[in-house]
């Protein structure tokens, strides 16, 4: 009798872990990821050019693989859309449930000896970011949430975390508002949408930092016309969704997540948008 010969199994992906288990876990990686990146940065950077021209350092790198191995213990199953994986060509199949990973959102920043880079780690369920924490190595500071549970930041002040603090955008305010932008990739486009709106004060930061100035009440608005990545965002739009806030493309819709019409990288590119506090956005 001829033995069958059965297809390989293939398992499903288990549970997500409890919503504050899973915010401790990626807590603690990225501050794994963070002393790594600091560590790296203190021994001096080689920088290399990617094909986008971009830069990439040893730091992207090994953040990344840190972050990926903590994301496959305490998520296995879930795939890991990373930066460093896609421009290698290492794309992997999602359904409704992936995390997006930056290990080194501001790289310019980074290597220019700047303090505004973040470590970014975000997860998206049914088209949504739902849960996030960025971590900015140079400074400590530490912002997290879910739209489950909220946001908080805290500080980090050697290897340990403070008291969680609540954040919530704040109301629109009757008068001029504040708007914070991109410290590296403004464009004449973003400079012409700010020039629509009474401001009150124009702040420049760099990497995810924009979206939890946002989350803090800090700001009212942060537009971005140029180009973004999924995972350059998914980590700060959950973060601002569990504050209160919002993120819309210029025709007023909620900012896409998933691979889309594009091949390769691209297929993870933001068309532009609008992040915001309390205050609704002037669409056109």
């Amino acid at each position: 009798m001829t033995p069958m010969i059965l297809p390989p199994m293939i398992l499903p992906p288990m549970p997500l872990p409890p919503i504050d288990t899973l915010l401790d876990a990626l807590v603690a990686t990225s501050l794994e990821a963070g002393a790594a990146i600091l560590r790296i940065r203190r021994a001096g950077l080689s920088v290399e050019k990617k094909t986008d021209h971009s830069p990439v350092t040893a730091a992207d790198r090994e953040a990344e693989a840190i972050i990926t191995r903590a994301l496959n213990a305490v998520a296995p199953g879930v795939p890991v859309v990373a930066e460093e994986a896609v421009s290698a060509g290492r794309i992997p199949q999602v359904d409704d449930t992936f995390f997006l990973v930056d290990p080194l959102d501001g790289t310019r920043e980074f290597v220019k000896g700047g303090n505004d880079f973040t470590v970014n780690i975000g997860l998206v369920r049914n088209g949504t970011p739902s849960v996030g924490v960025i971590y900015v190595p140079a400074t400590g500071k530490l912002y997290g949430g879910s739209t489950e549970e909220g946001a908080w930041q805290a500080v980090v002040a050697d290897g340990v975390v403070s008291p969680r603090v609540a954040m919530r955008v704040r109301r629109a305010p009757e008068g001029p508002i504040d708007i914070v932008a991109s410290k590296s990739h403004r464009t004449k486009e973003t400079d012409d949408c700010i020039a629509r709106y009474e401001v009150g004060r124009l702040v420049s930061a760099g990497s995810s930092v924009k979206f939890c100035v946002l989350a803090a009440g800090e700001a009212d608005l942060y537009p971005r016309m140029g180009t973004t990545m999924q995972w350059d965002t998914a980590a700060g739009e959950a973060i601002l969704r569990a504050a209160g806030g919002r993120v819309v493309t210029m025709d007023g819709k909620p900012l896409p997540y998933g691979p889309g019409a594009a091949a390769g990288e691209g297929a993870y590119r933001n068309p532009w948008f609008i992040a915001t506090g309390g205050m609704e956005p002037l669409i056109t």
